[in-house]
């Protein structure tokens, strides 16, 4: 049931600008031109500004925020650019095929809907006109707002419960380390490449006289030997490529798993924060979500990667 209209300023002067805003969750279907069906929404609610008293050249397109997660503000410059506006009193409404997508987050949907309510922006989807200065519109709208966050927190608990369950029967492919690969049916083997296997035992080798990093990297050093890695990103992903080894590369040896036949899920835990920054923490073993010994073949056994 559409809202009772509540003459506004925005209402009574149509001539202020309108901020037709696109839905976050739009998938392209190919470059340069959006689905069929997307175009006719915002045809009909262009078509809804126009029969307000909008005029045609008063209705800005703001599609910056195509293909971003509305979890958060970071690196949606349409989103800051909107709030930006409407704080100004340059818009008169603001149009969504769901509004409630615009921020999935409840800080950055309250305060976008205090700053409309302060400069009497309304706002428009396909269920009605919306004046957030009222108390049951801004009730409505709030509500919407904590089931789209919600809908947000569900989805994301469905997938991480699958790929949990999935990684706890040792089914989920990982990325794996330089040295071992899959093979068609999903079997996880040593490299068929007998250089790039040499070049892993010899770091272990290398190792165990002098429980050296630094000692490996200098033996390396005066051996003349490469260290082979994969290039993960770009054009040539996936192709081998050897350099001179690093102290790092050493330490990334030493203490990945996967070289002594375990499959191991959960080493790191994610955590993102309110600029929008990632950070990756390491996790003691005994945090591991999944530890499966023996799991395919490897360089070393396991008790001899712990006493290293």
């Amino acid at each position: 049931m559409e809202p009772a209209w509540h003459p506004t300023r925005a209402a009574l002067l149509p001539d202020l600008s309108g901020a037709w805003r696109q839905s976050d969750k739009i998938v392209k279907s190919k470059p340069g031109s959006l689905n069929s069906k997307p175009k006719a929404y915002f045809r009909s609610l262009r078509e809804r500004a126009l029969a307000l008293g909008w005029a045609q050249e008063r209705i800005l397109v703001i599609d910056q925020d195509l293909g971003h997660s509305a979890a958060s503000t970071a690196d949606r410059l349409g989103f800051q650019r909107l709030v930006a506006s409407v704080g100004l009193g340059q818009v008169g409404l603001v149009l969504g095929l769901e509004v409630s997508r615009l921020a999935r987050n409840s800080s950055d949907w309250h305060q976008l809907l205090e700053i409309c309510a302060l400069t009497q922006t309304l706002i428009l989807d396909e269920e009605g006109l919306y004046d957030p200065s009222t108390f049951n519109d801004r009730l409505l709208l709030g509500l919407k707002g904590a089931m789209s966050e919600a809908e947000l927190f569900v989805m994301r608990a469905r997938l991480q419960g699958g790929i949990l369950n999935k990684a706890r029967r040792g089914a989920l492919k990982l990325a794996l380390p330089v040295g071992l690969g899959y093979t068609e049916s999903g079997t996880i083997v040593l490299d068929p490449d007998l250089q790039v296997q040499a070049a892993i035992r010899e770091v272990f080798l290398s190792f165990q006289p002098t429980f050296s990093a630094s000692a490996t990297v200098r033996h390396f050093h005066q051996q003349h030997l490469l260290f082979p890695r994969r290039i993960r990103r770009g054009p040539h992903q996936g192709e081998l490529a050897w350099g001179v080894i690093q102290h790092h590369d050493v330490l990334r040896v030493l203490h990945q798993p996967a070289y002594a036949g375990a499959y191991v899920f959960g080493r790191t835990r994610t955590t993102k924060t309110a600029d929008g920054k990632v950070h990756i923490i390491n996790l003691p073993r005994s945090e591991w979500d999944t530890l499966v010994k023996n799991a395919h073949v490897g360089y070393i056994s396991l008790r001899g990667l712990r006493e290293k």
